[in-house]
């Protein structure tokens, strides 16, 4: 099992739940930071002690306050550990469900482990560690569908091009309008409004501004 971990979540009982988990699993050292820059210094100073960590658990949302950050959130704080430790193993333990922030996590950041915070969490995070110590990769259930090849979670440019139009203001039907001026296919605005309910769902947006702002934060427009 794993000899040393790091959690990083802004939220102290949170932490405490996985320490509690860790305990249980025999971990002898864990160390429990609150700010994503701590959590990166603590891996620092662990490999310059040669003493380095197994393993990270990190939340992605770290809420802003009075203290200046360096990194602001869980996903900046995995980007430049991998890139100065890859080899170090990475749980992502959060709220955050939408398959397409998932799947890119787990395929361009290259976690071992994304488990979604509920009523099953503790022990689900238990069975990633266990997992992710066997050099294996864990999903929570509700999220496993993240990495299925028969699930068409990629976004293409044509939604790319509505999506941004939206966020510019434009109605669907001034869309429609600018689509079949440029020759782009499909134009009308039954196809338009057609495509944005897939997206809806596919991204679990509660509308077209909840789409926007999730398109946003993935860094797709």
């Amino acid at each position: 099992m794993f000899k040393k971990v790091l959690i990083s979540d802004d939220l102290e009982s949170i932490n405490q739940g996985v320490l509690a988990i860790t305990k249980t699993l025999g971990i002898g050292e864990v160390t429990q930071v609150q700010y994503c820059d701590d959590a990166f210094l603590k891996l620092k100073k662990g490999e310059m002690d040669c003493a380095p960590y197994d393993l990270l658990i990190t939340d992605l949302s770290f809420k802003i306050d009075h203290r200046a950050q360096k990194y602001l959130s869980g996903d900046a704080l995995i980007a430049a550990v991998k890139q100065e430790y890859p080899q170090l193993k990475i749980i992502i333990y959060s709220v955050e469900d939408r398959l397409q922030r998932v799947r890119t996590l787990v395929q361009n950041y290259k976690v071992d482990a994304f488990v979604c915070k509920g009523r099953r969490a503790l022990t689900e995070l238990s069975k990633a560690i266990e997992e992710v110590y066997s050099n294996r990769t864990y999903l929570s259930p509700q999220i496993q569908q993240a990495l299925s090849d028969k699930k068409n979670l990629e976004i293409k440019d044509y939604d790319i091009k509505l999506i941004l139009q939206l966020s510019k203001g434009m109605s669907q039907d001034e869309i429609s309008h600018l689509f079949e001026q440029e020759n782009i296919s499909p134009s009308s605005l039954s196809s338009i409004e057609k495509r944005l309910n897939l997206l809806r769902v596919q991204f679990k947006a509660h509308n077209v501004i909840h789409l926007i702002a999730i398109t946003k934060d993935l860094g797709l427009i």
